[in-house]
């Protein structure tokens, strides 16, 4: 059974989200989790998460403009279940977010999948899922833009403006 308590961020998320922050951009999270609508866990042991890194994106100053949680079972087929667009079209309307000139980091494919429905630019991040996502998707349509060893070195070439 999944325990909010075993989640740990990476030591560098606070620094980077705090660059985001002073860059003007927005930080917003998308987050597929499956395991709520497929009985694994409560909604409260993901809000319980996201507490987490909230505080520890506080130690450092820095702060996400939104989270979007997509709770239910691949099976349920809605429209807000990464790779499909909807929670980044909610991020758009809510934040005034231009997602053309926006960029969907993370360390799966379908985060690569989700920024491409809507015109942003993928990036993927070596951390977590994303050595093995990287050998596994080689050959796929829609590759990453850019491949980051990790979220710091993917917010520092987005606010240099090279990407």
């Amino acid at each position: 059974m999944y325990h909010p308590g075993l989640y740990k961020p990476f030591p560098w998320a606070g620094t980077a989200v705090r660059k985001i922050n002073d860059s003007g951009l927005k930080a917003v999270l998308i987050t597929n989790q499956s395991g709520v609508g497929r009985g694994y866990f409560t909604e409260a042991s993901v809000e319980e998460v996201h507490s987490i890194l909230r505080a520890e994106l506080a130690r450092h100053r820095a702060h996400l403009d939104a989270i979007y949680t997509c709770i239910h079972d691949p099976a349920a087929r809605c429209e807000c279940r990464k790779p499909n667009p909807g929670m980044l079209l909610q991020a758009q309307e809510e934040l005034n977010i231009d997602l053309a000139n926006s960029y969907v980091i993370g360390d799966k494919q379908i985060d690569i999948e989700t920024a491409y429905r809507v015109g942003a630019k993928g990036i993927l991040v070596l951390t977590g899922y994303g050595v093995e996502e990287r050998k596994k998707h080689r050959g796929n349509d829609h590759q990453p833009h850019l491949v980051a060893e990790n979220l710091m070195q993917a917010v520092d070439v987005v606010i240099s403006g090279t990407l």
